[in-house]
């Protein structure tokens, strides 16, 4: 697939770890779970982590050592509240939200907003609910703001989420939230037992720009990353080492959850390939690690944000991302292998530090690490509007960025 059908299909990790497993059976990669790693034969594998992280790799023998490289599923959006329903106010409808991860609150004023998820309703018994994909993929909600003849100091001053942020979905008083979240899932409204919902952002990616060299999407934020990952996996190649795949989510609440990249499942993943006899050949010196996530382009209009001597710009080809303080966990013995794998394939980088004063945004690669310790970067794409509503990036960068992820797995 290219990126922008990764990104169409990138509704809520849920769907991000569905289209994934399409995509891996596709290329004859079979489900498997943690306990059976340690007996598994040569072949390819995913092992599906509570529906929306996953972990893909290829097992072969005389494997010399592993190239490893991560990305997150999830990204910054609304979701509905276990209870939804608000009281109407203005002959309009409303239901209750909370953001997730740290978004540009403003950015989702006026937006047509879709649903995407999952709702359990009523199963034969208690311990076996029926799961349903929700993916509403048109214009359901809005958020609206204000206008500012009625607040002429609307644009100072903090967002009160609890009161500004409520979207609205229907006129008059008799709609039910529930209603519709169970026409979308197509069961009754009574069986409901609970659902895991977002809002997000339903307009499709666009390429924009005078040549189409911009692409705006929700999600660019770690989709791209994601997509990258995996048309590098796809690809049939001699391979004299052990590749990973990991998909983690909840990275933008702090990945400290049982699905996230600060559980134990990485390490419970290894310490059992280190029991499969395929695995007895890997050295440690030959193991490589890439946490591929988003970085911050120097943004045309603030320029005075970059560093003054680590600027990065759009369409001048991949980042990688360091940090003196370890926020990434990028080394200099892994920028120059990056580099030279870089200059001998022609392909355009560059190296990000934070301005000081500035640390920046937290990613996988220090997290997975600090318990799977081999030699580490953390690299992506430039981008504008991080956590916008609707990001931007430069075509040419993901290529870029793809095509050494081709190279590195």
């Amino acid at each position: 697939m290219n990126l922008i059908d990764y990104l169409n299909k990138a509704v809520s990790p849920y769907h991000v770890v569905a289209s994934l497993e399409e995509e891996l059976k596709s290329k004859g990669y079979k489900p498997a779970s943690i306990s059976q790693i340690k007996v598994l034969d040569e072949g390819k594998y995913f092992i599906n982590i509570f529906d929306t992280s996953l972990v893909a790799f290829e097992l072969k023998a005389g494997a010399k050592g592993i190239h490893m490289a991560s990305a997150h599923t999830d990204y910054p959006c609304f979701k509905l509240k276990p209870e939804p329903k608000m009281a109407a106010a203005g002959n309009c409808q409303r239901v209750n939200v909370e953001p997730y991860g740290g978004m540009l609150k403003r950015t989702w004023f006026d937006r047509p907003l879709g649903m995407a998820g999952v709702v359990y309703s009523k199963g034969e018994d208690a311990m076996h609910p029926i799961k349903a994909m929700v993916n509403v993929r048109k214009p359901l909600f809005i958020i609206p703001g204000l206008a500012p003849h009625m607040d002429r100091e609307i644009e100072k001053g903090d967002i009160n989420v609890q009161k500004e942020i409520v979207p609205i979905y229907a006129l008059g008083e008799e709609s039910e939230i529930i209603s519709v979240i169970a026409d979308a899932a197509s069961c009754k409204a009574e069986d409901i037992l609970s659902f895991d919902l977002d809002l997000n952002f339903c307009q499709e990616p666009v390429l924009a720009g005078a040549n189409g060299e911009f692409i705006m999407a929700q999600g660019i934020d770690n989709i791209a990353s994601v997509a990258a990952i995996t048309n590098a996996i796809l690809e049939e190649k001699d391979r004299d080492y052990i590749s990973i795949a990991c998909y983690f989510n909840n990275e933008e609440i702090g990945s400290s959850t049982k699905q996230g990249a600060d559980s134990g499942v990485l390490s419970m993943i290894f310490d059992e390939l280190k029991k499969n006899p395929l695995c007895e050949t890997i050295r440690n010196d030959n193991c490589f690690f890439i946490s591929a996530d988003g970085a911050h382009a120097l943004h045309p209009n603030y320029p005075e944000k970059a560093d003054p001597t680590s600027k990065v710009l759009l369409g001048k080809g991949l980042v990688v991302k360091t940090s003196a303080s370890q926020r990434y966990a990028t080394d200099a013995k892994m920028t120059a292998i990056i580099k030279g794998m870089c200059h001998e394939n022609g392909i355009d980088m560059q190296v990000q530090a934070n301005k000081s004063g500035a640390p920046g945004g937290s990613t996988l690669g220090p997290i997975i690490s600090s318990y799977v310790p081999m030699l580490a970067a953390d690299m992506g794409i430039p981008m504008l509007a991080m956590h916008s509503s609707y990001e931007t990036a430069a075509c040419a960068d993901y290529e870029a960025f793809e095509r050494f992820m081709k190279l590195f797995l």
